[in-house]
């Protein structure tokens, strides 16, 4: 029969390969993986099928892995490398027949003990065709359905139709002398590997196609029917007047206007359509630490994606990544704003559920909403909300809405069945198709509303875009984390449905806040942010083409010295490669005189890079603040320096979602010290650290360093002289002075950035400030002036440029 299967391989061949399109599950197998090439494999399968053996042949050309098609020589024997639990389906019945793998495991495992020199890769390998989540009614669809092991017919129909969506995933490769290290005879060791094969390819197909899709009557029943729900529709019946029919069709209404109506088809037409998009706008899309989520997903955990939010394209792109890493697409919060004709039908198709901006009051929306968003928890769905509620407008990151999270962790108290992880991810792009209109709306004008004209406009302008970037960030295991808050979290269950714990809103908060900074502490840098770093830190926003590809190369190289985290990706490239991959996305301008080039910024341009800058501000902070520290004083030890770090730092921490604890900044301080005098950017002069001597190669890079975190320092020193002046005032009256005074400063010296007047940035400043103590108290509950934010104010004062110091004392003595 070996001449049989051979033979059918070859008839085979040619029909699958243009039929079938294979996507790799991880494409980075050797690295994720620890998968060696070099050594023998054995491709351990689910079911004996030529079509899966030829997608998986199919899958390891393309990735440089041995074909499944060949034999191995072990020892003095030839074997097949491939392996499989179980014969397909007969058409006729349900029988699934069991094949010859236990005895060939069994004799394999006695050749190595003959050998003790033998040692086999086997690697276990799922092949999916489609991504079809089950159904509790059946239908013609089930014909297509990827289950179990299809038969002959069947699969010729599963292969006809989703050929396209095939997909190959790999697991980490079982190491055969490990295996016959294990106690028992070789018959007992082989069935224990088949029984652990058996369970690891049930989880990983629930893990890939996710659970059993809802029925309509199914989510109605389940929310209708929940004590919270009964208890909202009798309240809202009571205190409207309403019948409690009519009462309970409002709520049905709430279900329909809230409620996603998942289809797989159109998550696989979107597939399509949005690679044909991506490879049209964007040079490609790096993905970064999807390994973890993965881990998560084949455990069991209920994941909850909580991504930045930089534009309407992180919907798509997030989705889009998503389902090519082999997950489960999930269930997608979105603004009600969304929901308009006809996007709004696509986006609930496509996994959306949508939620109004505020729930004021409306006691029944809310219960229906958070009934809803519980059933999705606990039937196993992965879900997405975005925790800055709206689109940053800055490139930073926005300070949380908690509100998903709150109604998250309330879930947490009724009680999920599976354990639940937040996953916070990174998302940044080099070019970000709304950042004109957010210009806009930051010097007042209105937002826009969504319509299908305005999507359709953007879709017809596309055009190159870069690279676009996309990093999971460590996951937060949500029981760990209350366990670690709340110890007794869990006798919060008894207490009544609809009374809040006090330990909740602070809890909130903190999880909040960890999500912002495991996000930053992910980032990507790119092209075109590095580069807006170095050209908006320059006079005039130029430099010399030389000069910037310098400072590039210094700059990727510092953080490679001292990693702001082992999260951050980094370009592969040299400066000279970045810069002239930048320059093609037509943001720059270049002139060219007798010595060289020159790249710079036009005033309009300047101010739309400073959003990329801001992406990665947060990396360049620290270093940034040692320079302007070097400069400012002209020398000072390294004791005096880390005394002023640690004063400043907590300011930073606040603003820029920076994950190091005060200790933990304080090493990194003297990282960064040992790495720029590595570099050649710090020299000691006796005791003293002293910026390099203008005439050495790295000065500019450390000069352009202090010039980066100037004005982060100036928005420091506005707000607090103006607290100074006035001794004391109200939190209102200070941040809208000091947005009026930002606002006025900005124009006169020519600060190109936005968000230096924004009033959530000025607001983050100011609770700064209070939950480090640096503010007195006043009778009156107002923002006073004390010993401590002066001489915080003196401090920072001294870092800031003269001009602006000078400026902030005239401006506040004559009132502009």
């Amino acid at each position: 029969m070996v001449w049989l299967h051979k033979l059918l391989l070859s008839l085979f061949s040619w029909p699958v390969k243009w039929l079938v399109r294979v996507n790799n599950i991880p494409t980075d197998i050797e690295n994720e993986l620890g998968i060696d090439k070099h050594k023998p494999i054995i491709y351990l399968l689910r079911t004996h099928s030529i079509t899966d053996q030829l997608a998986l042949k199919m899958s390891t050309k393309s990735v440089d892995l041995p074909s499944p098609s060949k034999t191995i020589l072990i020892g003095s024997e030839e074997h097949d490398a491939c392996v499989f639990l179980q014969q397909p389906q007969s058409v006729i019945g349900r029988s699934i027949k069991g094949t010859k793998i236990a005895a060939d495991f069994t004799h394999l495992f006695k050749l190595h003990k003959e050998d003790e020199s033998l040692d086999l890769q086997i690697v276990p390998v799922t092949i999916f065709w489609g991504r079809a989540p089950g159904r509790k009614s059946s239908g013609l669809a089930d014909l297509l359905a990827d289950r179990a092991s299809p038969s002959w017919l069947r699969k010729f129909f599963i292969v006809l139709f989703l050929g396209r969506d095939n997909f190959v995933s790999y697991s980490k490769a079982v190491s055969s002398r490990k295996m016959i290290e294990l106690p028992g005879s070789e018959a007992d060791i082989a069935h224990k590997l088949i029984r652990l094969a058996g369970t690891h390819f049930h989880r990983k197909r629930q893990a890939f196609n996710g659970p059993t899709l809802l029925e309509k009557h199914e989510l109605y029943n389940s929310i209708l029917g929940s004590a919270s729900v009964k208890h909202a529709i009798s309240e809202e019946a009571r205190q409207k007047k309403l019948t409690p029919e009519k009462a309970k069709l409002r709520a049905k209404e709430y279900i329909n206007e809230i409620a996603a109506d998942y289809r797989e088809g159109l998550i696989r037409f979107g597939d399509r359509m949005l690679t044909r998009i991506w490879n049209k706008i964007y040079d490609g899309i790096d993905v970064g630490h999807a390994d973890k989520v993965r881990q998560l997903a084949q455990n069991g955990h209920e994941i909850i994606y909580v991504p930045c939010h930089r534009s309407h394209m992180d919907y798509l792109l997030l989705t889009y990544v998503i389902y090519h890493e082999g997950l489960v697409t999930p269930h997608i919060a979105a603004g009600i704003n969304l929901n308009f004709w006809p996007v709004g039908g696509i986006f609930r198709r496509g996994g959306a559920f949508f939620l109004r901006r505020s729930f004021a009051g409306n006691k029944l929306y809310t219960a229906v909403f958070r009934e809803y968003l519980e059933l999705l928890f606990n039937k196993g769905y992965s879900v997405k909300y975005y925790a800055e509620g709206g689109r940053s407008r800055t490139g930073r990151l926005l300070p949380p809405k908690t509100g998903m999270l709150a109604m998250t962790l309330q879930a947490m108290i009724k009680g999920v069945n599976r354990p639940v992880s937040i996953v916070p991810v990174y998302i940044g792009y080099e070019h970000v198709m709304e950042v004109g209109s957010y210009l806009k709306e930051l010097k007042g004008k209105g937002k826009k509303k969504e319509s299908f004209l305005g999507v359709f406009s953007a879709v017809r302008k596309l055009k190159n875009y870069g690279h676009g970037f996309l990093n999971f960030g460590e996951p937060i295991q949500l029981n760990n984390f209350l366990d670690q808050q709340v110890p007794d979290w869990r006798d919060a269950k008894n207490s009544e449905a609809d009374k809040k714990p006090s330990w909740l809103t602070p809890t909130v908060n903190n999880l909040a806040n960890q999500i912002m900074v495991r996000i930053n502490q992910t980032a990507a840098i790119s092209g075109m942010s590095i580069c807006a770093l170095c050209l908006l830190s320059a006079k005039k926003s130029a430099m010399g083409k030389m000069e910037l590809e310098q400072a590039v190369d210094d700059y990727l190289q510092l953080l490679k010295l001292s990693p702001y985290s082992d999260l951050v990706s980094l370009p592969q490239k040299s400066g000279v490669e970045i810069v002239k991959a930048t320059l093609k996305l037509g943001k720059m301008t270049v002139n060219k005189d007798s010595f060289g080039k020159i790249i710079s910024l036009e005033r309009r341009n300047a101010v739309a890079l400073t959003y990329y800058r801001n992406n990665i501000l947060h990396l360049f902070a620290m270093p940034g603040l040692i320079a302007a520290i070097l400069f400012a004083r002209n020398g000072i030890e390294k004791s005096k320096l880390l005394d002023l770090i640690r004063c400043l730092y907590p300011m930073l921490q606040r603003e820029l979602f920076l994950y190091m604890s005060a200790e933990q900044a304080q090493d990194y301080a003297l990282s960064l010290i040992d790495s720029m005098k590595e570099m050649g950017m710090i020299v000691t002069s006796g005791r003293k650290l002293v910026p390099a001597d203008p005439t050495a190669k790295s000065f500019y890079s450390i000069w352009l360093l202090n010039r980066s975190v100037q004005e982060t320092l100036q928005r420091y020193a506005l707000v607090l002289s103006l607290l100074a002046k006035e001794k004391k005032m109200s939190r209102s009256a200070l941040e809208k002075q000091s947005a009026k005074f930002a606002e006025r400063l900005s124009s006169l010296h020519g600060i190109s950035s936005p968000e230096f007047f924004d009033k959530n940035v000025l607001a983050t400043f100011v609770n700064a400030l209070k939950d480090n103590e640096l503010l007195a108290d006043s009778d009156d509950g107002q923002l006073q002036h004390s010993e401590a934010s002066e001489t915080l104010r003196q401090d920072i004062i001294g870092l800031i440029a003269p001009e602006i110091a000078q400026r902030l004392e005239k401006l506040y003595a004559n009132q502009g």
